[in-house]
């Protein structure tokens, strides 16, 4: 099982959490998000990336982002692979599959959920990630109904998202060993405040998925 740890936001905060390896490290690129990466952040965050070698697959979180934005960002940037958390369309994914970008393509699930919608993303995304449906773009800290996830029938490998937390890891071990699930997907849960993970709940979370998880 991987680790995503998302919404990183500064250096030292950045390198700290990279040191326990997890797999994915998430920075968010959408202006109305608390753990925007940019912004006053900009120059210091700049220059870290510069300078730093970070361990763990980077994955650019974006919103609705004009294309050509997505691919300035991705490559200055040095992104692994990018998160599409809006509403983009199956074509807006094949574009930027067909330039060589792993995608990973968010949804917001929820009772009524239609999981043939995802019939037309399959060919052009890596991945899909499910989150809980919220009112706006973004997590809400909370989950969803994972028994849910029993409808979902595509090979194509999924984040698991919505305001996971150490406690959960046992749970969703055994509630969804049928379920390809690449990776477990922490963020609010683990911070001290948006965009600041707190090191010691982060590590015991890292430590708690790779022994819960050894044989998967």
């Amino acid at each position: 099982m991987k680790i995503k740890i998302c919404g990183m936001k500064y250096p030292q905060n950045i390198q700290d959490i990279s040191d326990f390896f997890p797999d994915y490290l998430g920075f968010i690129f959408y202006e109305n998000s608390k753990r925007f990466v940019l912004g006053d952040n900009l120059t210091v965050f700049s220059d870290y990336f510069l300078k730093e070698t970070i361990r763990a697959q980077k994955v650019g979180v974006f919103v609705n982002e004009p294309i050509k934005n997505v691919i300035h960002l991705a490559t200055t940037f040095d992104m692994n692979l990018l998160q599409l958390h809006g509403d983009e369309s199956p074509e807006y994914c094949e574009q930027l599959h067909y330039l060589g970008f792993p995608i990973i393509k968010a949804f917001g699930i929820h009772e009524q959920f239609d999981f043939a919608v995802l019939d037309e993303y399959a060919d052009v995304c890596d991945y899909f990630l499910f989150d809980t449906k919220a009112k706006e773009y973004g997590g809400t800290g909370k989950h969803f109904d994972w028994n849910l996830l029993k409808q979902y029938k595509l090979p194509n490998p999924i984040f698991l998202s919505g305001g996971l937390e150490l406690d959960d890891i046992t749970t969703i071990h055994d509630l969804i060993k049928d379920i390809p699930i690449h990776a477990l997907d922490f963020n609010s849960k683990l911070e001290n405040d948006f965009g600041l993970k707190d090191i010691a709940n982060s590590k015991a979370v890292i430590e708690a998925v790779h022994s819960t998880f050894l044989n998967k």
